[in-house]
């Protein structure tokens, strides 16, 4: 049914060309919000566009590149805008805080003048890193733990400094937030590629989908056993639908997760079952003398209570799921096609 509440409210998405921000925004479009995105790239190459959605370039280290958005009738922010480790080539804490810090300010001063009525901002699993290698799963408001000497560091103490003005800011100016914290978020994306302590990597799942395309061997590193929180990017951006339409959820962090446990044995024979050939599947094998994967399970229950969260994808409709926007490449004029070498 066609939501004339919802369409009237204009949500503006920073971070909007990004893999979070790219499907969010369609999500919202989906679910009759009227979309402003906003990303750091020179152009779009017509991609909004094609859904209704108004694209506009900014850096946000710039304070007066704002001047170029709407300042009336904003109901809601998204702010995914951020650098990460897994897209920093090398390693130059500067652009933490220059993007994750005043890039965030900026942000927050926009929401201030343009009178918002919510905020919504992507924290990260690094803020609690240090409550990550068990099963146990980990609250909404577990404290902030994490390690100071390694390459996501810097990341964090910028990241969780911009909570902070967030909170700052929302206290000041009355407007409500929501504090997501990111996990990995599984989706397709034709870069399967990411930066560990500033060297390329394959990302690890998506190295094994393309070896299971071709019917390649796989090997299960570690103990099988190890669990991990699956949380597929359309139910993240479900999360951040909630966030934008609650009327009554408190301020406050909030977990973007399923709750469930999926073993690395779970997801190997799941990946083997969706992408490999149905004649010449890939072998699975085992070699325990390799490193365990960090495992966690994010706690849902603060999730389900306040913003009456209930997840769309297990973890073999993921996969499914990911298999279809892999074909449809949706994202192409956005994105472009596989870059895999």
């Amino acid at each position: 049914m066609f939501d004339i509440g919802r369409m009237m409210k204009n949500v503006v998405v920073f971070g909007a060309t990004g893999t979070v921000g790219a499907y969010t925004c369609l999500y919202l479009i989906e679910h009759f919000y009227s979309v402003i995105a906003v990303g750091s790239r020179g152009s779009d190459n017509g991609f909004f566009s094609d859904y209704g959605i108004k694209y506009y370039s900014v850096d946000v280290r710039n304070k007066s590149e704002f001047n170029k958005l709407p300042y009336q009738d904003i109901y809601a922010v998204v702010n995914l805008a951020g650098m990460l480790p897994a897209r920093m080539e090398g390693y130059i804490p500067q652009r933490y805080i220059d993007i994750n810090m005043t890039g965030a300010l900026n942000i927050l001063e926009y929401c201030a003048k343009a009178n918002v009525n919510r905020v919504i901002y992507s924290q990260s699993i690094s803020d609690v890193a240090r409550l990550c290698g068990s099963p146990k799963p980990i609250s909404s408001d577990a404290p902030t733990s994490f390690p100071l000497n390694n390459d996501h560091s810097v990341y964090s103490i910028t990241k969780n400094a911009a909570v902070s003005l967030l909170e700052h800011y929302s206290a000041k100016y009355g407007f409500k937030h929501f504090i997501l914290r990111f996990p990995n978020i599984y989706l397709y994306h034709p870069n399967p590629y990411y930066y560990v302590d500033g060297e390329k990597r394959w990302q690890g799942y998506r190295l094994m989908i393309h070896k299971a395309m071709h019917g390649e061997p796989l090997s299960i590193w570690g103990n099988p056993k190890k669990v991990r929180d699956i949380v597929y990017v359309k139910d993240c951006s479900q999360i951040i639908e909630k966030c934008v339409s609650t009327a009554d959820a408190p301020n406050g962090t909030y977990n973007v997760g399923t709750g469930v446990g999926t073993t690395m044995e779970e997801q190997v024979r799941g990946i083997v079952e969706i992408f490999s050939p149905k004649n010449t599947p890939s072998e699975i094998s085992y070699d325990p003398t390799k490193p365990d994967a960090v495992e966690y399970v994010f706690d849902m229950s603060k999730v389900k209570k306040y913003l009456g969260y209930k997840s769309q994808y297990d973890y073999i409709s993921y996969l499914e799921d990911f298999k279809k926007e892999m074909l449809l490449q949706r994202f192409e004029r956005l994105w472009g096609r596989d870059l895999v070498e």
